[in-house]
């Protein structure tokens, strides 16, 4: 007696992953008609009904997620011991997206259409088989034409520290209401240099949604994260320092994000493609994400309605932001407090917009000539030396 044969789910595109990185291709491929006809498997292990994060960015131009955008701001403070600076943005704007609007607005763009298929699974496995991509998950085995992989890269087993730097962007942060008025709505306090740097990156963030109303995060650039208390610690003292000692605590907010020169790999095989942290979208030196992941997401679609087939390269990256990114991350590593003069040269010497065309990588050679040469050149040259001899530098 035979068995009938297993028929094993066929897609043209699975997504594992259902945060920023695997929503924002799947809500891309949405809004591209010549996809329309593609069926898209998504894998997410849980449900995202949490608002679990936020996502800030600075931008010129329309992106698609404009319409769920919470708050943006026309002003930019930067402060460190000695230089304040409140900057007006003229061509950009700063805003911020909250993390569960941004999940129900793609679950909702992608409810009643038919060509997208959801299914609650922990991928166990996902490779590159009978020229396609398989997924072994706890819901069984699926198969696509290109599979996308948004899923954090293990980094502890990539660790290579005699070669490349290993820092975190970490940060507690409190949503605040105060008893009275406080903050200016319109300023985004950017960075905030004054307190203590204890030989790392050091800095206070805030967010201010209204007069009473704000996010005030404790961010640090450094190799290990503190005891909450800490981060609290510096919170409060911060909030006394502007007069405030009466608030309520509306939601806190702790993360930790990847920053490192590790070369991160955008393909895994064939037929699959790596996005988000996976495939180094936090930019290295900044930790800024949102943005690049929209890039990669339309650079990945423009390829698939062009031509069946993602791009190759799958990113545009180009090889001297890349090489800045290493040579502030190896001034961080080794003397992190550095970090804060650096910052300070830049705010105090350039103009706002041409920092954040730099941070985006638009820069043209002569803008980044304008940015290198507005900063003292010695701890960069110190950084060139590392590099060239493949060492992280050390204190």
């Amino acid at each position: 007696m035979s068995s009938a044969p297993v028929t094993i789910p066929e897609y043209d595109y699975l997504i594992v992953g259902g945060g920023a990185a695997g929503l924002s291709l799947a809500y891309h491929i949405s809004q591209e008609p010549r996809l329309a006809d593609k069926r898209v498997l998504l894998l997410e292990p849980e449900a995202k009904d949490q608002n679990d994060r936020t996502w800030s960015f600075w931008a010129d131009e329309p992106l698609l997620f404009d319409g769920i955008v919470a708050h943006e701001w026309t002003q930019l403070a930067f402060r460190s011991l000695g230089f304040e600076r409140v900057i007006p943005l003229t061509r950009h704007r700063y805003k911020m997206i909250r993390g569960l609007d941004f999940y129900r607005f793609v679950r909702a763009a992608l409810a009643d259409n038919p060509q997208f298929t959801w299914v609650q699974a922990k991928v166990k496995t996902l490779d590159n088989v009978y020229h396609k991509a398989r997924a072994r998950t706890t819901a069984g085995e699926f198969r696509a034409q290109y599979a996308f992989d948004s899923r954090p890269p293990d980094l502890v087993k990539l660790k290579q520290p005699q070669h490349y730097r290993y820092l975190l962007q970490h940060f507690v942060g409190w949503e605040i209401e105060t008893s009275h008025d406080v903050f200016d709505p319109a300023t985004v306090e950017f960075m905030d240099f004054r307190g203590e740097q204890h030989q790392e990156a050091r800095f206070i963030y805030v967010l201010p949604f209204s007069k009473r109303r704000a996010l005030v995060e404790y961010t640090l650039f450094s190799a290990d994260t503190l005891p909450q208390a800490e981060y609290e610690a510096a919170m409060r003292t911060y909030l006394e320092e502007l007069g405030v000692t009466d608030f309520r605590i509306e939601a806190v907010e702790i993360g930790a994000i990847p920053m490192t020169d590790h070369p991160l790999p955008t393909t895994a095989g064939q037929h699959v493609f790596n996005l988000g942290t996976r495939a180094g979208r936090a930019k290295p030196s900044t930790g800024y994400a949102f943005k690049r992941i929209q890039a990669h997401s339309a650079r990945l679609v423009a390829g698939l309605a062009a031509t069946g087939h993602p791009p190759r390269p799958a990113t545009a990256d180009q090889w001297q932001f890349r090489l800045f990114d290493t040579l502030l991350l190896d001034i961080m590593q080794r003397q992190g407090e550095q970090t804060s003069r650096i910052f300070t040269e830049l705010f105090r010497r350039n103009p706002v917009e041409r920092i954040f065309d730099f941070l985006d990588e638009r820069t043209s050679w002569v803008g980044n000539f304008q940015i290198m040469n507005s900063v003292t050149p010695w701890p960069f040259l110190r950084s060139i030396w590392h590099v060239l001899r493949r060492r992280p530098g050390k204190r």
